[in-house]
């Protein structure tokens, strides 16, 4: 598993804490999905308050506090600061949105709030499109993890421009990727995987479920099929077909 500044993670699963029918449900996906990281709002934590906070401590994930709803570099950066203090990480999951119908991020904002928390000392997850250009200024400014999105939040889309995300991964063979956002299925998940993504970040196709600690299971066990995939050298496509059988031996009739 690759290095997540400094922390290796033994799931690829990392989830959402939001929109679950109770605090029960949450802790059972948690723990049936033995996800390793658990992103978290400020601005949920405050309004849940302390029996929330225990509870998500309880889980024994990593914390990725997030900075859900913020529109500018100024107010995101001011909301990372109050999360280091809160919950006493140095981890942030950056997110600075620019269009209220796709929650697309804004790219210059991003970049902005990303050189100035990097320069604070944070490790920047910054959320963004598959966009190269934007994938390097975040790079030059300190961000040794990407999240880019696979589909617009909460949209089930699955990955919606996997050449994209192919070429991504390739620009950037030695950083930690995340697809974040997007996923509505394990093959998502899966396929997300299978292209040599680190991990997979989602919250909306669990926490809304009939069951979600059985779908969360199911979307560990296809980011591991997938990790597993990309790593045993899957054989490559063919536009002939090509018999599995030998032809040495076969009797001439």
């Amino acid at each position: 598993m690759r290095d997540f500044y400094g922390v290796t993670l033994d799931n690829p699963l990392m989830l959402g804490t939001s929109q679950y029918p109770s605090p029960a449900v949450l802790e059972a996906a948690f723990r049936d999905s033995r996800a390793a990281v658990a992103t978290v709002s400020l601005r949920r934590e405050q309004g849940a308050g302390q029996a929330f906070w225990d509870l998500v401590r309880s889980l024994g994930v990593h914390l990725l506090p997030n900075t859900a709803g913020c529109h500018s570099a100024r107010e995101a950066i001011t909301t990372a600061h109050m999360a280091r203090e809160y919950f006493e990480t140095d981890w942030i999951k950056l997110e600075v949105i620019g269009h209220d119908d796709t929650l697309q991020p804004d790219p210059f904002e991003l970049v902005e709030a990303a050189e100035a928390l990097c320069a604070a000392g944070f490790k920047v997850f910054p959320y963004m499109t598959e966009d190269q250009v934007i994938a390097a200024r975040l790079v030059e400014a300190g961000c040794r993890v990407l999240m880019p999105w696979g589909a617009p939040i909460g949209s089930g889309l699955g990955l919606a421009n996997p050449y994209g995300l192919r070429n991504l991964r390739a620009a950037f063979p030695d950083l930690a990727l995340v697809v974040d956002a997007g996923l509505g299925l394990p093959s998502h998940a899966a396929q997300a995987m299978e292209m040599g993504y680190d991990a997979v970040l989602l919250n909306t196709a669990v926490a809304q479920a009939d069951d979600p600690a059985a779908m969360a299971r199911a979307f560990a066990l296809a980011a591991e099929a997938g990790k597993l995939t990309a790593t045993s050298g899957p054989m490559p496509a063919r536009d002939m077909a090509v018999p599995s059988t030998p032809l040495i031996g076969k009797a001439w009739l």
